[in-house]
Formats: C-alpha cells, structure tokens, sequence
C-alpha cells in the first residue's frame, strides 16, 4: 500500500531560514492563482524564478492537507539568500478546494500550463528583473519547460519525468505490483484512444476513476523529450538519487532529449528536496517534516547555473 500511494501521488488533486528576514509580497495574479514574490534588497536587479509545484493540491511552499515539508519556500528562501528573487504559487486546485467548488472532471494538465503562462507573461512585464528562469518541480517540471517556450531565459527541471506519464506510471508498476501492468498499459491504451478507459482492474481504480481520467487523459498529451527539445535556451536538469517517486532514468531520459543541458544527480536528496542519509522510512519520514532544510548541493546547483547564464 505504501508503494502504490507513491503512484498515486502524481495524480491526486487528493530548515533555519526565517521567513520574518525576507522582504516578501503576495500577489494575486489571477482569480485562482496566488503567490509570494521575494526579492533581495542588491544594489543591482536580480534575475527572477518562477517556482512551479508538483502533482496534487500542493501550496506554493510545496506542502499540502497531510503533508507539510516546506521543500519550496525553503528552496525560495535560499535563493533570495544568494540574491535570487522568486515568485512561488499555490496550484489552482487549491483556490477551488477553498471555495467549495472543485467539480475533478473539470479540472485538465492544460490549466496548470496556462497558469504557468499567466504568471510568465506578468513578470515579463515587470522590470525589477534581468531576466526570468523556470523551476518546475516533478509534474511541474513538464507544465513549467511548455510554459518556458518562447518566454523564459533559462529552465530547470527538478525530479521531472522524462517519459508521458502512462509510461512513468506503468514502470512504476511493474517494480511495485507487476501483476497490474498488462491491464494499465491496455487501459491507458483505451484512454488515449478512445478518451476513457472502462475495462480496468478494481485494483487500478484509484488510477482509472471516470472523474479523473479526463485529467490523465490531457496529461498524456504531453511528451516530456519532444517539449524539452523545443528549448533554445539554458537548461538544468535536477534529480536526487533517494527519489522515491523519479527515477534517476527520468532524468537521464530528458537529458538524451537535451544533451546539451547542464545535468546533476545529486547524492541522498529525496523528492522533496530533503537529505536522506538513512533508508526509506527516514524517506517517508521526511515529507512531513517541516523544518528538516533541503539539500545544500541543490541551492549551489541551481545559483550556480543561473550565475554562470
């Protein structure tokens, strides 16, 4: 069971710093998309990033109902540490959620991208900063390089996937519960073809329930490589080596696509951003410990990269 909740976690909708030091803002960018801006007090402008969330009803600071760890308002706070200025935002889902309002057979991956754009476009506008750079963060690392195109100075990708999410969730299965992968792969199959899927196992029902599948069916529109290709801008491409939920292929898959990235695997961070020097349970441990800080590697790659372009 608790494997299959880390399948599932791409899917439903289901450290020292502190924040009193930081010169922040929220901002209301849409109706349904809010964020934090912080920027350094420097003497020239600093470049901005524009934090993008992964899978579920997570929040601007990475956390959602049951799961508080902080990875992005702490990865936030670094960077403003290293004269970096960012804008982090609470998915749409979460808006709705508060307004009582969540219908999930409305709700598609094209929305998420669309926000991205939004918040893009605002800060293209705005002169405080040299220049932009996206951080898309696992489902966001795929919202966030669609969102770049065209529009951003430079992209990083944080434990994305590098194949369409049928086929990270079938792998997925065959090293958890191999018995269910023919049926998902004929499933999803049926899904993309004909836009449902009806003839899944109960076993797969958490996957495949009528509700979501219009979501996993937009979501399947999208090739990781082929939309990272289309970059012509610098690229990082992040992934931890105690990632549960990633891979390391994932990230070796989008660097094949993008051979000329910058590309780091960094030793004992988890997919939230945290070091793990113990075994998984101290893994599972640590989504929901709100003041274990992340990685130090992470926020010297990603200020390095962004330096040095």
């Amino acid at each position: 069971m608790k494997k299959l909740l880390i399948i599932l976690a791409f899917i439903y909708f289901g450290s020292n710093y502190a924040q009193e030091d930081f010169t922040s803002k929220d901002l209301k960018i849409t109706p349904l998309v809010e964020g934090t801006l912080l920027i350094p007090e420097t003497s020239e402008k600093p470049p901005l990033v524009i934090i993008i969330a992964g899978s579920g009803p997570t929040d601007r600071n990475g956390n959602q109902n049951m799961m508080k760890n902080n990875s992005l308002k702490f990865l936030a706070e670094a960077l403003y540490e290293n004269g970096i200025a960012s804008f982090r935002y609470d998915k749409r889902i979460i808006k709705i959620m508060k307004m009582g309002a969540i219908d999930e057979k409305k709700i598609k991956f094209d929305d998420f991208i669309d926000d991205a754009i939004t918040v893009t476009d605002h800060f293209k506008k705005d002169d405080r900063f040299t220049s932009i750079y996206i951080i898309g963060h696992s489902q966001g690392s795929l919202v966030g390089v669609i969102a770049a195109q065209n529009r951003a100075d430079g992209f990083i990708s944080i434990a994305g996937a590098g194949q369409e999410i049928d086929d990270v969730i079938v792998d997925q299965l065959a090293k958890q519960a191999p018995g269910l992968v023919d049926n998902a792969r004929q499933s999803f199959d049926d899904l993309r073809v004909n836009g449902t899927a009806q003839n899944y196992s109960p076993g797969l029902a958490s996957i495949f329930r009528p509700d979501i599948q219009p979501f996993i069916y937009s979501w399947m529109q999208y090739n990781p490589q082929e939309e990272l290709s289309k970059l012509n801008i610098p690229v990082l491409i992040i992934n931890g080596d105690k990632d549960l939920q990633v891979q390391v292929s994932e990230a070796e898959a989008l660097h094949k696509a993008k051979p000329g990235a910058t590309y780091k695997i960094i030793p004992s961070m988890n997919h939230v951003l945290k070091k793990i020097e113990g075994n998984d349970l101290e893994n599972g441990k640590s989504y929901n410990q709100y003041n274990l800080p992340i990685s130090e590697e992470l926020i010297t790659v990603i200020t390095q990269f962004i330096e040095a372009n």
